[in-house]
């Protein structure tokens, strides 16, 4: 199915809304009813074919008064689901009277099962049934939804009683998550939401899942494999993840199995994402679809995966969470908290801002280690997990950890574009803890941002994609580690830098006549012993230097603290101060790892001819690091030779001599 047919079918369901709902809802609650009435109806058309021997399985259960009868009716639906009431939503047009009409919807509701009254209840859909039903809509809304014209079923409508020509394609588990995100995205926009509140366009999902099993497809063995996604939205990356690793398993006559996990945030993002599982027949996949904040709550604290693939907000505060785990200050999650080697604390908190660096932590903490494969994480971020926080800060912290571990295979840079509700760049982080050979201590960066195919028509912010053939060519480059002038290989240690603060001494000229003010001192016996002091100094003492003065008035150094702003000012020509420096001159400088020489190196070199006396203060040396792609594939616009610039402004004026010419014969 393309995206005219998406955009058809959208554009059908966002049409019932606008033809029922108007002058009932506002628009930013059109999605209350529209997107459980989408689940709703895909469930249906889901049951369709196997309603009669739920009956008749139903009546023998109740005949034999047996209690729990879901597991026998699920397995006669054939599916992880059924619904047990004596309806399907296509029988409840024919309703006349509306009570009638309310009765048997809330029935046919309470028929399904257990799971499928969990995904009800977090889109809080039955609270919208009165509503409808005092304005007399409910009969329209399933109508339309039971309507010839729309096929919300993964079977295709034919035309012909041969079923040779197709009327309405059939929808794959995909295609419907796809056409569920795009309601959202709309929605999103009625309501204003937030730009990064975005969802992954299969494209890129595509490329995700293909970075994460081509360079390991050789080592998949006759096994079950785990697939995570701590922000799994409405589980379209397990899903594309699942396929991947089924097919090239099945390529290589391997016979696996996978298991998928997720946790989601959002209540109807997560009762989606549990229909998803449930239409495949994953009944067991959709438990371990877990509801709430990774970030606050981990809902699997104790599983370790093999693959996790995530596309988790960015540019979004996760103060709400920080707080719930007792102050960003306070947090002690072993998964955002290190130490390193020498048994320094590292701590990779970020600001509150912006949380998207958790979610990649939370997926390293989950890395197998006693495996061949080990573990691989595929994530989106945007620019800021890159460079944002400067040295020891939590970003940066991070940062380290991941690369001083020698986790990060390579990172790729996106077009601009590539989402439906966000124009701004984007960047695929490539991990794995079980590196090959040919990559250890290294790191590729990928400059794919004009390596895209325009779309005949913008699906929101979207306006290209990445066709098979740009996707295998972005593999194809990862996997040869290929250098050129889009993909650059460098050593881990190109990103770290020290962050260094270069110290002045301090040097005073005392200026012993100035006065010291009345207030300077509570007492004025004070004032006068200070004034006796350093009127008693010998005059033979120099004045350029602080320390032999101060000893010279026999002060304590709690009463030359308080005098000395008042009698003395900076001068370069003054002997140092021992064992202060200059606030006023200090400086930091950041200093690559790469330097050659290290830090005393760039001081002797850069700094000292400069400034002979600086010197660096050890102890407020920090590691940082940061990746620039501008820094490594920026290419300066080339600028015209000078003749053809001087061409062109002779050809201008020939050109506007005419025009005035013109003009005065006009006047004349």
């Amino acid at each position: 199915m393309d995206n005219q047919e998406y955009n058809s079918i959208v554009s059908f369901i966002w049409g019932i809304a606008d033809d029922c709902l108007r002058d009932v809802y506002v628009r930013g609650k059109y999605r209350d009813v529209i997107l459980p009435m989408t689940v709703i109806r895909r469930l249906d058309a889901m049951l369709k074919e196997t309603k009669p021997a739920v009956l008749e399985r139903k009546k023998q259960l109740d005949a034999a008064k047996i209690d729990n009868q879901w597991p026998a009716l699920c397995n006669e639906a054939g599916q992880a689901f059924c619904n047990a009431s004596p309806f399907l939503l296509k029988d409840l047009t024919s309703r006349g009277k509306k009570q009638t009409l309310e009765a048997d919807f809330k029935a046919y509701l309470d028929g399904f099962s257990p799971n499928v009254q969990e995904i009800l209840d977090k889109f809080k859909f039955r609270d919208q049934i009165r509503t409808m039903v005092d304005a007399d809509i409910l009969g329209a809304v399933i109508n339309k939804f039971t309507s010839a014209d729309i096929n919300l079923s993964p079977n295709p409508i034919y035309k012909d009683a041969e079923k040779k020509i197709v009327k309405l394609p059939g929808l794959d588990n995909h295609g419907m998550g796809t056409i569920f995100e795009e309601l959202i995205r709309r929605f999103n926009e009625e309501n204003n939401e937030e730009a990064g509140e975005h969802w992954t366009p299969r494209d890129v999902v595509e490329l995700m899942a293909d970075l994460a099993f081509y360079p390991v497809k050789n080592k998949i063995k006759d096994a079950t494999y785990s697939c995570y996604d701590g922000a799994c939205g409405t589980g379209g990356m397990l899903t594309v993840a699942q396929s991947r690793l089924l097919t090239l398993a099945g390529n290589r006559g391997k016979n696996v199995s996978i298991h998928l996990f997720g946790q989601e945030v959002n209540p109807e993002t997560y009762a989606i994402c549990k229909a998803d599982m449930l239409l495949k027949g994953d009944g067991e996949e959709a438990e371990h679809i877990i509801y709430g904040s990774t970030l606050s709550f981990d809902g699997n604290p104790s599983r370790q995966f093999d693959f996790m693939l995530s596309n988790p907000p960015y540019g979004k505060s996760w103060k709400t969470d920080a707080d719930k785990m007792g102050g960003k200050n306070e947090i002690l999650d072993t998964r955002f908290d290190a130490y390193l080697s020498d048994g320094e604390e590292l701590k990779m908190i970020p600001r509150t801002s912006d949380g998207q660096l958790l979610f990649l932590l939370n997926n390293v903490s989950k890395m197998k280690t006693d495996t061949e494969l080990g573990s691989r994480i595929i994530e989106v971020h945007n620019g800021s997990s890159l460079f944002t926080g400067g040295a020891g800060s939590g970003e940066s912290n991070a940062r380290r950890y991941m690369i001083e571990h020698d986790l990060v295979e390579a990172i790729i840079a996106l077009p601009d574009n590539m989402f439906y509700n966000t124009g701004i760049g984007t960047y695929i982080w490539v991990l794995s803890n079980k590196k090959d050979d040919r990559r250890r201590g290294k790191i590729q960066l990928i400059d794919a941002t004009n390596m895209k195919s325009s779309l005949r028509k913008n699906m929101g912010n979207k306006n290209c994609e990445f066709t098979p053939e740009i996707r295998k060519e972005i593999v194809r480059i990862f996997l040869d580690m290929e250098e050129s002038n889009i993909s650059k290989i460098f050593d881990n240690s190109e990103f770290g830098y020290w962050n260094v603060t270069v110290e002045r001494p301090l040097r005073l000229r005392v200026f012993p006549e100035r006065e010291i003010p009345e207030n300077a001192f509570k007492k004025q016996a004070d004032l006068d012993t200070i004034r006796k002091a350093i009127s008693g100094v010998p005059v033979s003492t120099p004045h350029d230097d602080w320390d032999t003065f101060a000893d010279a008035t026999e002060l304590k150094k709690t009463q030359l603290k308080k005098i000395r702003p008042y009698i003395t000012e900076t001068d370069p020509r003054a002997k140092e101060v021992e064992g202060e420096s200059d606030q006023e001159l200090r400086d930091s400088e950041i200093i690559p790892f790469n330097y050659e020489g290290g830090i005393e190196a760039f001081i002797d070199k850069e700094v000292k001819p400069y400034a002979p006396d600086a010197y660096v203060d050890k102890s407020k040396t920090k590691i940082g690091y940061e990746i620039s792609f501008t820094k490594y594939f920026y290419e300066p616009v080339k600028l015209r030779d000078m003749k053809d610039i001087l061409a062109s402004l002779a050809e201008l004026e020939k050109e506007s001599d005419g025009v005035i010419d013109e003009i005065i014969k006009g006047l004349k």
